[in-house]
């Protein structure tokens, strides 16, 4: 079942330099330059973040109770898959944070990091698993970076990378920093990329993303047995 009746997260569409994986798409042209040349108005922020490689995962509050939330809003710990196991025992066990940030019908969502999918990480033994980078209202808008900066002000939550704040820019402009990696959270090879985000008037208008073109999605997980998977934290 779908607790909350929806998907936990959509897809994000890609910018026209970025590799597509299976069923993505790109952005449109005009939406893309207001990310990478001009903004519109003043009105219009920009923001990138590094974007992480793992399984996408939420945390939801339906009648007073804490849901653990696989992309497609099923409860995580209904998968085959031991990964989403490990992230509903992890949320659980941090539950008096998710019923004190939750209000009924929201949900925040994140990248679960637990298990190497594309690229590995290194991740400090202090930080949790877990890169969050949305939050939705019980409405299903989501919320400003501010709300969610918030969060991490409060409870401590791992934010991903802020790479830039403020006008259009380009990748090529924006990769040397991207490159610098996340103290943390570090992976063994260049970053999977970056997520772009423009907020108009202090509401999020639209995202997009770039992936690297030499990015192997998925090369520690396809064809693989269990015995054979590649965990990057040895304290769950």
């Amino acid at each position: 079942m779908k607790p909350l009746g929806i998907k936990n997260y959509g897809s994000i569409p890609h910018l026209s330099n970025s590799k597509l994986g299976t069923g993505d798409h790109f952005i449109d042209k005009g939406q893309e330059r207001i990310l990478t040349e001009k903004l519109r108005d003043k009105n219009d922020e920009i923001f990138v973040f590094e974007k992480y490689d793992g399984s996408n995962v939420g945390i939801g509050k339906v009648e007073n109770r804490i849901v653990a939330l696989t992309r497609s809003g099923y409860i995580a710990n209904t998968s085959p898959y031991k990964q989403h196991h490990l992230f509903s025992d992890w949320v659980y066990k941090n539950i008096m944070t998710w019923m004190d940030l939750l209000e009924n019908g929201e949900r925040i969502t994140g990248e679960w990091l637990a298990q190497a999918h594309g690229i590995k990480y290194n991740i400090d033994s202090r930080l949790q698993p877990i890169v969050f980078f949305d939050h939705f209202t019980a409405n299903n808008q989501r919320s400003s970076f501010d709300v969610l900066d918030s969060f991490y002000n409060k409870y401590e939550i791992q934010l991903p990378r802020l790479l830039h704040r403020g006008k259009s820019e380009t990748v090529e402009n924006i990769l040397p920093e991207l490159n610098k990696k996340t103290y943390g959270i570090m992976p063994d090879e260049k970053p999977e990329g970056m997520v772009y985000r423009v907020e108009r008037k202090g509401k999020v208008d639209f995202l997009a993303k770039w992936v690297r073109s030499d990015f192997e999605a998925g090369k520690y997980i396809m064809n693989k047995e269990e015995k054979d998977l590649v965990y990057n934290v040895n304290f769950l």
